[in-house]
């Protein structure tokens, strides 16, 4: 059950300037992204839908988009443990601890 809102999407902006563009329902996924994002709160993330992640590099923001769409097609609970694709096998190892960080600071 998805609203014209939920489909709506949002930039998020790297330190280093690179833009993506996500839905904003897979954006929510992140707890921090989701409380940015929110209409009730009072920041101007939530009017512009645009978020600088200014401690993040494009490198690092472009694997938190990647994970975030990953985990709003199978955090479901449908599929089993077992029969999910293993995320880390797409992750270079210089990218690994940054993405680490990101991913704690966002709450992902």
């Amino acid at each position: 059950m998805s609203t014209d809102k939920d489909n709506d999407w949002v930039r998020l902006i790297s330190a280093d300037g690179y833009s993506f563009l996500v839905r904003r329902h897979v954006a929510c996924r992140s707890g921090t992204l989701k409380n940015m994002l929110s209409m009730e709160s009072s920041f101007s993330e939530a009017v512009s839908n645009t978020c600088t992640m200014k401690d993040e590099r494009g490198a690092v923001v472009e694997r938190l988009c990647e994970y975030l769409q990953f985990k709003a097609i199978y955090d479901n609970g449908s599929l089993k443990k077992e029969e999910l694709p293993d995320f880390t096998e797409r992750l270079a190892p210089e990218v690994a601890l940054e993405l680490l960080m990101a991913a704690d600071y966002y709450e992902c």
